[in-house]
């Protein structure tokens, strides 16, 4: 069974090449998946210190994984995935 880490990164990435192939302007389809991928690492950081008991530092460093790998792999995409 796959961390819930894992999945979220999973699901980052799926995210991303949705939206990279349903949007024909990279650059538009790059900011739609920054924000709507803001938002939901920022949803996923709130669930994880109000109801599942972690502590806001702990979540920090995950968020900082989970927002930052699939956000960085955004822009190297639109950078060379035109």
């Amino acid at each position: 069974m796959m961390s819930h880490t894992m999945v979220m990164l999973l699901a980052g990435l799926v995210l991303l090449v949705g939206l990279r192939l349903a949007i024909s302007d990279g650059a538009r389809a790059t900011r739609m998946f920054l924000l709507l991928w803001l938002a939901i690492s920022i949803a996923n950081l709130l669930v994880g210190v109000l109801h599942a008991g972690y502590g806001w530092a702990e979540e920090a460093a995950i968020w900082l994984l989970l927002f930052g790998a699939p956000a960085a792999l955004a822009l190297i995409a639109r950078r060379f995935w035109r």
